[in-house]
């Protein structure tokens, strides 16, 4: 299977957005944003675009750990939350970090991509 596909079929996350119009749990409509990943199922597979979605998800995975950490650490030094509470609000914060480095590194490679710009690496 093409990493593209893989890639494709995170917008199928989007779905998980049902759950926020049929019940009251509004925090699942931002999984819509999962829907943009469709795109990857009609884009013709190259290697540069591998290479984008690969540092992409490699610089965001590296920030939803910072983020986590520091969302963590904050929360048990300034004492609002059990551990527990504390991790998990870490693992949230870091979460959603890494889905929004993501999608904002990949639609900026894309950008540059399509209007000529060299890349850096």
């Amino acid at each position: 299977m093409k990493k593209q596909t893989l890639y494709g079929c995170l917008g199928f996350l989007s779905l998980l957005g049902l759950v926020g119009v049929f019940t009251e749990a509004r925090s699942f409509l931002a999984f819509f944003a999962f829907a943009v990943d469709f795109q990857y199922f009609f884009q013709p597979s190259d290697e540069m675009a591998e290479a984008q979605v690969t540092r992409a998800a490699a610089r965001a995975f590296v920030a939803g750990m910072l983020v986590m950490a520091a969302a963590t650490l904050g929360a048990l030094l300034l004492g609002r939350y059990a551990p527990q509470r504390a991790l998990a609000a870490g693992c949230a914060a870091g979460w959603g970090a890494s889905v929004a480095v993501f999608a904002l590194l990949a639609a900026l490679y894309a950008l540059r991509e399509n209007w000529g710009l060299e890349h850096d690496s």
